[in-house]
């Protein structure tokens, strides 16, 4: 399975978002001392969902990575994310 369908998996089954939308960015580290040449490495997340509501920014990030520490160890590298509430929006 590829990461991003798994991201998107783990990310659903937990969060159960309103929308998700999970773009790779892998191809524009390419070179990168950090990017390891594997592929799927860089992401963009934006994501809505009620799981969100009352809490700050990094308590939401926290969540996001606390669910993705598995794919951080198998050579994820980096995530940039947009967490929002339905209210945010």
């Amino acid at each position: 399975m590829k990461r991003l369908d798994k991201m998107h998996s783990i990310l659903s089954q937990a969060l159960r978002p309103i929308k998700i939308k999970i773009i790779d960015d892998s191809d524009l580290h390419v070179g990168h001392a950090e990017a390891s040449g594997v592929g799927e490495t860089h992401f963009r997340i934006e994501i809505i969902s009620e799981e969100f509501t009352n809490k700050t920014r990094i308590d939401r990030e926290r969540l996001i990575h606390g669910l993705l520490a598995d794919e951080f160890s198998a050579g994820l590298h980096s995530i940039s994310i947009k967490a929002s509430s339905p209210s945010d929006i």
